[in-house]
């Protein structure tokens, strides 16, 4: 509906509990409505929230698989402990 300014009407919070003309049938469907309403809110925000921590997890797994593949290839002990081998084997 149109207010008499040409400017439509933005819908106005009622308090169920005091609102003439309600059934307690209609009073009820209305908590449902609202609670079922709150939970989907709920619901959507910890997806955003689980997304997140799922991508921190895997950011952080990836980097320490990452590391320990960098680090084991910098690794050239063996490569020394074989060339000493090879010397001790050499001089014997």
């Amino acid at each position: 509906p149109r207010e008499p300014g040409g400017e439509a009407a933005f819908a106005q919070r009622i308090d169920p509990a005091r609102e003439p003309g309600l059934s307690p049938e209609q009073r009820l469907l209305m908590a449902q409505v609202e609670r079922a309403q709150r939970q989907r809110a709920l619901q959507r925000r910890l997806r955003g929230r689980n997304a997140l921590l799922a991508f921190g997890i895997g950011a952080v797994a990836f980097g320490i698989y990452g590391y320990t593949f960098y680090s084991v290839s910098q690794e050239r002990f063996l490569d020394e402990l074989e060339q000493e081998a090879e010397a001790a084997r050499a001089r014997a």
